[in-house]
């Protein structure tokens, strides 16, 4: 008889007939997503990174619920230690053309609840070079990884035309400073055997670390 069936058996019947005639328990509601701290129609945020600073500046009044979402992981500092780990190279356009993706690769310990999609039909914030977008799956699964426009790409714009999954990625702002530290990640050397299906070939071969991400002041309103 091993000990833990010994210790069942001898507890007390009260005790299990009482608890086998108490209703189940209902799991807590888990808690309600973090708000950021009030923020304007536009946030600045500083993304210091091994190679240098970038600067973004998000459109909270056009894309609320993603620049929210972004701003909340600003603020717990959920990106710090992230890294920039993916270049993809268009050879197509004036160079250098494509996008660098960074964040929080899915990480369980660090990712929140998907946001709500808010396709660039909504909001009116195209691909514009140097706009930043939330990666996804599915419409409605983007988390906490992002990518940066290096040129225009309008194949991520929605298009309700299209067939298929033709919702686009949701863009919600644009760097302001730091474009040269961009394109220093996107020139990294990538790894030709890493990175599954469409990105192989794609993964930087040693990440760039993402060592901070915080908000930045307002600019002073001008005269």
């Amino acid at each position: 008889m091993t000990r833990r069936f010994a210790a069942a058996i001898l507890l007390p019947l009260a005790l299990a007939t009482a608890a086998h005639a108490a209703p189940p328990r209902k799991k807590p509601a888990p808690p309600p997503p973090p708000k950021p701290a009030p923020i304007g129609d536009t946030v600045r945020i500083a993304l210091t990174t091994e190679a240098g600073v970038i600067t973004l500046e998000l459109d909270h009044k056009r894309a609320p619920i993603t620049t929210e979402n972004f701003v909340v992981y600003v603020d717990q500092k959920r990106f710090d230690g992230t890294v920039f780990y993916r270049a993809l190279r268009l050879p197509w356009g004036d160079a250098p053309n494509g996008l660098i993706q960074g964040g929080t690769q899915n990480d369980p310990k660090r990712i929140l609840k998907p946001i709500a999609h808010e396709p660039t039909t909504q909001t009116g914030i195209l691909h514009k070079a140097w706009a930043i977008s939330m990666a996804r799956y599915d419409p409605g699964t983007a988390t906490g990884d992002f990518s940066i426009m290096l040129g225009d790409q309008p194949a991520l714009d929605a298009d309700p035309k299209a067939s298929g999954d033709n919702a686009g990625y949701a863009a919600f702002g644009r760097v302001t400073d730091g474009k040269d530290v961009v394109v220093k990640i996107f020139n990294a050397p990538v790894d030709p055997a890493k990175g599954e299906g469409g990105m192989k070939g794609q993964i930087i071969a040693a990440p760039i670390r993402i060592v901070s991400a915080r908000r930045l002041p307002d600019p002073p309103p001008q005269p």
